[in-house]
């Protein structure tokens, strides 16, 4: 199975008979979400770099054209049009890490129509999933107030590589390490893990199963401590840990129970044990709802590892995502369809300091010293320069978290902000739409419609 053949069976039926029709002409895709998953104040732009990776190596070969015909039950004669197809389009992008909302497009890719429409379904696929938990991972980072933040749901992802990704996209927005192997050597993301409690459960204690422990790792160690008896647990811990003198960064971890409560009676058997540098690790079901609950009750707790919620999204695991056509051939169209409706056009999103992005058509100037989001990432179905890396990412998240409104922030019941369109490419949705209505029922057809107010701001 090739990324190519890794496609919606539509994409190739139209993209065939694109061909066949000799409709070649360039053809704009815009890719945006329409709204925000219920308790979402932004969503965080993620999934653009194996985007690119899988539109600069694009290209059909003869065993997905076979592939192709085996799907449709077809000779593959009927396929060969498809042979040797290649991405030669532009790619216009927001950069990983900043943050984006409904309405606004994350990617537009304008390319030969074929071209243009095979490669929707992987682009939504990379895009949505990494977006999903990227902005879930935010929000973990933001109820941590600082506190650091570790990724562990490499065992409850939904696959190996969705749990690669799920790494990449916590270090992205600011997590401190993960427990994924692969991800950490391969990303330089710091690597972090304590014990099982089936390592405890195998030496006839947890006395023996530290010590065992701390003697094969020299270096600062963190015991697992809520097998049995928690807070006997914790006692065992810090007679061992008393013992091994081992300097700063050693823990214990705490994986189960009232976090709160359980958290606050071993802060104080350490510290009574003069143990006030070894730190508090928790864990076991927790997002940024339970976070939060425990930064606000003010639990002792140094470090937070989150899994299985945050690498699937728990709360919000779609994004209701299209992939449009909104220009073709120089000529700017629309979808009516009841509830998706689109905005013909190519388009830029400014950001403007304090006041809410502006959706523009692309190619306006940007309204007072507002900056545009969207950036030429490919052209001619190559890179404009080298790769992004996560590090870059998590700089561009720093600084959109710095301007987001407190109500977008908030993980309960979060105000999310409202994009506005510019008055020219609201005039062009009208002139469209009016044309589109004119064609369908030229006896009734009348005006174009005016925009009303919040379309058409533009200051």
């Amino acid at each position: 199975m090739s990324d190519v053949t890794t496609t919606d069976l539509y994409e190739v039926t139209m993209a065939l008979s694109y061909l066949r029709e000799d409709m070649r002409a360039p053809a704009t895709f815009s890719l945006f979400v329409r709204d925000l998953p219920r308790g979402r104040g932004f969503l965080v732009a993620a999934g653009l770099e194996p985007a690119l990776d899988f539109l600069a190596d694009y290209r059909v070969e003869r065993e997905d054209v076979e592939e192709f015909a085996a799907a449709l039950h077809r000779p593959v004669r009927d396929l060969e049009p498809l042979l040797g197809l290649a991405f030669e389009g532009e790619v216009r992008a927001v950069p990983e890490g900043h943050t984006v909302f409904a309405d606004e497009p994350l990617l537009e890719v304008t390319a030969p129509l074929p071209q243009a429409q095979l490669v929707e379904t992987y682009l939504l696929n990379q895009v949505c999933h990494q977006t999903a938990v990227a902005s879930k991972a935010a929000r973990c980072v933001l109820a941590a107030e600082g506190k650091p933040v570790v990724d562990f749901s490499l065992r409850r992802t939904h696959g190996p590589w969705a749990g690669h990704q799920a790494a990449r996209l916590g270090a992205l927005v600011g997590f401190a390490g993960t427990s994924n192997v692969a991800a950490a050597t391969a990303l330089g993301i710091p690597a972090s893990g304590t014990m099982a409690h089936s390592y405890v459960e195998a030496f006839p204690g947890e006395e023996e199963a530290f010590r065992a422990f701390a003697r094969t790792h020299p270096g600062p160690v963190t015991f697992l401590v809520d097998t049995y008896d928690t807070e006997e647990g914790v006692r065992t811990a810090a007679r061992v840990l008393s013992e091994l003198r081992r300097g700063p960064g050693c823990a214990i971890r705490l994986d189960s129970g009232d976090l709160e409560a359980l958290a606050r009676r071993a802060r104080a058997v350490l510290d009574a044990a003069g143990l006030a540098d070894v730190r508090i690790v928790a864990s076991g079901g927790l997002d940024e709802y339970g976070v939060a609950r425990l930064v606000r009750a003010g639990a002792p707790i140094d470090v937070y590892a989150v899994g299985t919620r945050v690498g699937v999204a728990a709360d919000a695991p779609y994004l209701d995502a299209a992939y449009k056509l909104v220009e073709y051939d120089g000529r700017p169209v629309m979808k009516l369809s009841s509830a998706k409706v689109t905005a013909p056009g190519r388009k830029q999103v400014f950001r403007r300091t304090g006041r809410p992005d502006v959706i523009a058509l692309c190619g306006e100037e940007p309204p007072d010293s507002a900056r545009p989001l969207l950036r030429t990432v490919m052209r001619g179905g190559r890179r404009t320069g080298p790769p992004d890396h996560w590090q870059d990412a998590r700089e561009r998240f720093r600084e959109d978290m710095a301007g987001l409104p407190e109500p977008a922030r908030r993980i309960h019941d979060p105000d999310p902000v409202r994009p506005v369109r510019s008055r020219a490419l609201a005039e062009l949705t009208a002139r469209v739409r009016a044309g589109i209505e004119a064609r369908l029922d030229p006896e009734h057809a009348g005006p174009a419609p005016s925009c009303g107010p919040a379309l058409a701001e533009r200051t």
